[in-house]
């Protein structure tokens, strides 16, 4: 969320319930509206402009704490889908799916965390392609792709994959389950064995 000084207290819960509206209210307005005012993220967010403000003193902090939070929630979305005892294809699934409902419900935040220069998001992205890279190294010794596909051009393919479908507004509107069958197969079939 905001970043706090190591010395601040947790917000209370119905603070983090207020930032989690604002940051939702902000995704909202600035995907339909990159210029979106304070204002105009404050009514997207069900809350007075007032509210925003005495948590995000402008609206950059507010875009940088969006950022950093999609950013968190992409993160978990690997964390919790990623195991190593789990078959390769439940993971890949499972990981799909996961990032495709963090890519497309915060989408405005997630183009922005591409383009980032924070060296935490950094950290956060090399540590999913590391993740991604031993998946898909996991999937081409099991068989699922070819024993000569390059893994960095299979991971660059993948997220290409993800890439194109969250930019299309048509297929966003689709289930992300479905996105995630339909991905899966292009990726294997196009790489497979």
């Amino acid at each position: 969320m905001t970043k706090q000084p190591v010395h601040a207290k947790p917000l209370r819960a119905d603070a983090e319930r207020t930032v989690r509206a604002i940051l939702a209210g902000a995704e909202c307005a600035l995907s339909a509206n990159p210029a979106a005012t304070m204002e105009q993220i404050a009514e997207a967010a069900g809350v007075a402009r007032t509210t925003v403000h005495r948590r995000f003193t402008t609206r950059e902090e507010l875009v940088q704490a969006l950022t950093a939070w999609a950013t968190a929630q992409f993160a978990e979305a690997v964390d919790t889908a990623t195991s190593e005892t789990a078959p390769p294809l439940v993971v890949l699934h499972r990981v799909t799916a996961n990032v495709l409902r963090v890519k497309i419900g915060w989408g405005y935040a997630m183009n922005r965390a591409a383009a980032s220069s924070d060296p935490e998001i950094a950290r956060v992205h090399a540590d999913v392609l590391d993740k991604c890279d031993r998946l898909l190294r996991r999937a081409r010794a099991e068989g699922l792709l070819r024993s000569d596909v390059d893994i960095e051009w299979a991971r660059r393919c993948y997220y290409a994959l993800i890439h194109e479908v969250t930019q299309d507004r048509g297929a966003t509107e689709l289930d992300a389950d479905a996105l995630t069958t339909r991905l899966v197969d292009t990726l294997l079939n196009g790489l497979g064995a």
